[in-house]
């Protein structure tokens, strides 16, 4: 089964991730795929505008937890070739850390293609778009979503730092302030709240959604090619878009290094152990706590 779609209709290109399995999550051979897709899209002149989204009632969760967890899989890892990508000769396991570069490599280089393309992409959101999801729905110039999507940064629950564009664009779309509450207090936001906060452009009803989201795609291929991919290299460059591949390589080595910590193991385990995970210094205020009773005053 191809995991990412791509097909035309007219000058709309349409990606369609494709791996209902694992909740389009995505594994090295998704991330290549979908990397393809939209570089060959971004690049294609007869293209006037782009629409990503996923299978009905699912976007994307981002990176697949569970290739990672089962150390990736050698056949899929070809099309990269450097030494630092291949597991080491004397069999020692490949660390959480590789096997997220090795993805995130192909979702970053896909999301640079997004963000420097001559049209516009529609991210097109109905379910759940997290984590690494979450971050391709904001790299998009519109983010169409039906009313049963929501949106969650995510990445803290298993001890990430974030990646796939979202520590860069999130400050950029909502402000700095709003940006550290979504990292600090991670709610599952609705359409209806992400629309306020001016992550998303529009909310839909789920039964016209995708007619909504084609409408206005072909609405803006009738639009001028020239004109408007010029504007959006102006607005790109007004928004610092110039520093988003130097980003995005921090953010790949940023999330890597914590991926092979002792804090993102236990958030995987606790991932599938489904139980909320138990970081180091967790239980400090307890301890503090039970220190303040029993302490005298003055002491």
């Amino acid at each position: 089964m191809t995991n990412i779609l791509s097909e035309r209709d007219d000058a709309v290109g349409i990606i369609t991730i494709n791996r209902p399995t694992r909740f389009n999550a995505m594994d090295v051979q998704t991330a290549q795929d979908f990397r393809r897709a939209a570089l060959g899209f971004a690049r294609d002149a007869s293209v006037r505008a782009v629409v990503l989204k996923g299978l009905p009632g699912m976007f994307c969760s981002g990176a697949d937890l569970k290739f990672i967890r089962d150390g990736g899989d050698e056949s899929d890892l070809d099309y990269l070739t450097a030494a630092e990508y291949r597991q080491p000769p004397d069999g020692t396991p490949t660390q959480y850390g590789d096997v997220f570069k090795q993805i995130l490599e192909y979702i970053h280089s896909a999301i640079s293609e997004i963000r420097r393309a001559p049209k516009p992409f529609i991210a097109a959101v109905d379910g759940m778009a997290a984590a690494g999801g979450f971050g391709i729905a904001m790299a998009c110039d519109l983010v169409m979503a039906s009313d049963r999507a929501s949106f969650e940064w995510a990445y803290s629950k298993t001890a990430l730092t974030g990646a796939e564009s979202t520590t860069f664009m999130l400050p950029r779309l909502i402000g700095l302030r709003r940006s550290l509450e979504l990292l600090f207090l991670n709610p599952r936001l609705t359409p209806q709240q992400a629309r306020e906060m001016g992550l998303i452009t529009s909310v839909h009803a789920v039964e016209p959604f995708n007619d909504d989201v084609m409408h206005v795609a072909h609405r803006l291929t009738l639009g001028p090619p020239r004109a408007l991919a010029i504007a959006k290299e102006l607005m790109n460059q007004a928004a610092g878009m110039d520093r988003l591949d130097d980003h995005l390589d921090r953010e790949i080595d940023e999330l890597a290094r914590a991926a092979n910590g002792p804090e993102f193991a236990e958030g995987l385990r606790a991932f599938f152990e489904k139980r909320p995970p138990v970081f180091s210094g967790a239980g400090r205020r307890e301890g503090a706590a039970a220190g303040a009773q029993s302490a005298k005053p003055g002491a």
